[in-house]
């Protein structure tokens, strides 16, 4: 899936490289502006980074930088104004809610995603059981969402997504309404089934411990417009734990380099 603005080339900025053929996802001047004249909002401004494919990347900053607009733009859900970008292989995408639809049950949400991949019924209900399964969810594929905790409709979401076989998985704030104890259980089985299954994460969050206890590479974002301001290789041995003091001290240096970022802005 490519997305490039034929009218920008005539001003974009060229890379000095081209992007790596091997790249999952791949960003190149990506810019988002919403509105036209001076009512005109740019959300995003010459973007341009690469995700490898099986590679756990995090993405922070400040409230209004451009985190979600990044995401919807890798998604396929909006289009850049300018510049490209492109992902290999298909796309699944978490919020913060888990949006499962009230009137099915457990399952038929999780089923649902397998039938809209075209696989028979026969195999759904097999599939989606073993997916209930990898979530820690054995025995509550007949409940509603409505029976369920919030930690509990999260891990439905991620069989949810799982069930869509998506090579890389988009995550917005999708623990940030979780309490801290439900929310490092939830950190622990999303690097589990990312470790088995070898599928690439762009994950957004305002949480920047969680960052670094999950994250193989983190960017970091202005503010409005967002902007690539540095990026942190996270070389910290896994399994990791988010009160580590690795975790800790990698989380502040991020910390203090986003304060930076937010007083030269004025905190817009």
């Amino acid at each position: 899936m490519t997305f490039v603005n034929e009218a920008s080339t005539a001003t974009a900025r060229v890379p000095s490289s081209p992007p790596t053929p091997l790249a999952a996802v791949s960003l190149r001047d990506a810019t988002k502006v919403y509105g036209s004249g001076g009512a005109a909002l740019r959300a995003l401004d010459r973007v341009s980074f690469d995700v490898s494919p099986g590679e756990f990347v995090c993405l922070v900053g400040a409230s209004g930088c451009g985190k979600s607009t990044l995401l919807n733009l890798i998604a396929g859900l909006d289009a850049p104004s300018a510049g490209m970008v492109e992902v290999l292989g298909r796309t699944a995408l978490m919020f913060q809610e888990a949006a499962l639809f009230p009137w099915l049950t457990v399952r038929g949400n999780v089923e649902l995603a397998l039938r809209l991949r075209g696989i028979g019924r026969r195999d759904r209900r097999e599939r989606a059981e073993a997916l209930l399964g990898a979530v820690h969810l054995h025995g509550f594929g007949a409940k509603r969402p409505h029976e369920l905790s919030g930690g509990m409709r999260q891990r439905v979401a991620i069989a949810r997504a799982f069930a869509q076989d998506a090579d890389v998985l988009l995550m917005d704030e999708p623990f940030g309404a979780l309490d801290a104890m439900t929310r490092d259980l939830l950190h622990d089985e999303l690097e589990g089934l990312w470790a088995d299954r070898s599928f690439t994460v762009v994950f957004v969050t305002h949480n920047v411990r969680e960052a670094a206890r999950l994250a193989d590479r983190i960017i970091l974002l202005s503010s409005r417009p967002g902007r690539v301001v540095e990026e942190f290789p996270v070389e910290i041995g896994r399994p990791r734990r988010i009160e580590s003091p690795e975790v800790a001290s990698l989380a502040g240096a991020i910390t203090d380099r986003l304060r930076q970022e937010v007083r030269r802005h004025g905190g817009r």
